[in-house]
């Protein structure tokens, strides 16, 4: 796997300070997946009467972990959960022997928690193809239940990291009227990046009370408005996974109906999905592509993905190259309804183009001023109708050949 020796350049500034989620514990350990003395396992305890939902990736070629985690997570149980995460192999396209390793992994920390197997979830990431050294991680499990502390949610983030060049950890604070409930999260993401669910892998944590249908509605519903709108590289992984616990120890109960609380769920959610995007593989702009006046929303959804995703239009962003015929383009060719005469596009407040040509007021400069920025707005109307998506991306540049080129070296 490649060597990252750089932190993207849009990275925040620091890790954020996750508050104590009461009723989840976290623990992690190196233990020798792919590489010696990297930590890569990460295990989350979550307490006796929590929730769990998730989402998950629909590829065809999704790992055994993937498989496992969807045939449990609909379950209504207040016996707890636990979640085991480990990094630098996918445990993808191992066949049955994929299986195996996800029971053995279960059956482990089964036996080590005191929770059913049927309790257990589990994710994998890194290369595809190889048999998952399962053994190793089993040898671990004793280790990480002893470990198992409120406060180490960040040393998780990290075990859970491939080609990142930087943990991901988002968090908010919500007053209800029966009190206050916390939420925390984070993920991991940097390449193969098109979600068909949710995104990577990305673990969210609460401490308000939640059934587990409210709970799957809220997470399936907001996943669709910001994992599901995320793209580096228009690849759909075969490991992504979403999942969230609720673990009522607050106190304070929560529907679909309580909007603070959905607000500040979304807001920590697409904070984890940005992030994922300014980390993205050779990342120097973190683009925001919005589309309105398309034929329907899912109209406006295709179109955006198309501009999003061209390699043309993302290297013309990389060598800041305000270059708005590559929009025309990627709109013509999206399959979504268009009319060249009607659209009118903007990069930030400028306006470039209008009624099927380059719009009178633009100047040159000004479009290259703006893809100067680290960060890019894209705005594209294309005059039919109501329909509106927006979804983010970043540029293509030279870094992500080298280190998919790497990938497996």
């Amino acid at each position: 796997m490649a060597k990252i020796t750089s932190v993207s350049p849009l990275a925040p500034k620091s890790f954020p300070s996750l508050p104590v989620i009461r009723g989840v514990r976290f623990a992690s350990v190196a233990a020798g997946v792919r590489y010696a003395g990297r930590t890569d396992v990460m295990l989350a305890l979550l307490a006796p009467g929590s929730t769990m939902a998730g989402v998950f990736t629909r590829s065809l070629t999704r790992s055994a972990n993937v498989l496992d985690c969807q045939a449990k997570i609909g379950a209504d149980s207040d016996l707890g959960a636990a979640i085991i995460v480990n990094s630098g192999n996918s445990n993808a396209f191992t066949g049955k022997a994929g299986d195996g390793s996800v029971q053995a992994i279960c059956d482990a920390v089964a036996a080590a928690t005191g929770l059913p197997a049927s309790r257990v979830f589990t994710s994998s990431t890194g290369v595809i193809g190889e048999r998952l050294p399962h053994d190793r991680i089993v040898a671990r499990v004793g280790d990480l239940v002893a470990a198992l502390d409120e406060g180490k949610g960040e040393e998780a983030a990290r075990a859970i990291m491939t080609t990142d060049t930087f943990p991901k950890g988002a968090t908010a604070t919500v007053a209800l009227p029966g009190g206050e409930v916390t939420i925390t999260g984070f993920a991991k993401g940097s390449g193969m990046i098109a979600p068909d669910m949710a995104t990577m892998l990305v673990y969210v944590f609460t401490d308000a009370a939640v059934a587990q249908a409210d709970l799957q509605q809220m997470v399936g519903a907001i996943n669709d408005r910001s994992f599901n709108c995320i793209t580096v590289d228009s690849d759909t992984s075969t490991s992504d996974t979403l999942l969230m616990g609720a673990t009522g120890a607050s106190g304070v109960t929560v529907t679909p109906q309580d909007t603070t609380f959905v607000q500040a769920l979304e807001e920590v959610f697409l904070d984890l999905a940005h992030q994922v995007v300014k980390d993205g593989e050779g990342a120097t702009k973190f683009v925001t592509v919005r589309v309105t006046g398309a034929a329907s929303d899912g109209d406006a959804r295709t179109h955006a993905l198309a501009i999003a995703n061209s390699p043309l239009v993302k290297t013309a962003i990389a060598g800041e190259d305000p270059n708005w015929g590559r929009i025309v383009m990627a709109i013509g060719k999206s399959g979504a309804a268009a009319d060249r005469d009607s659209l009118t596009i903007r990069f930030g407040d400028v306006l470039v183009a209008e009624n099927g040509w380059v719009s009178p007021d633009y100047k040159e400069a000004d479009g290259a001023a703006l893809m100067n920025r680290p960060e890019i707005d894209i705005s594209v109307d294309i005059g039919l109708g109501q329909g509106k998506a927006t979804v983010w991306t970043c540029d293509l540049t030279h870094g992500y050949i080298s280190i998919n080129a790497d990938y497996r070296s």
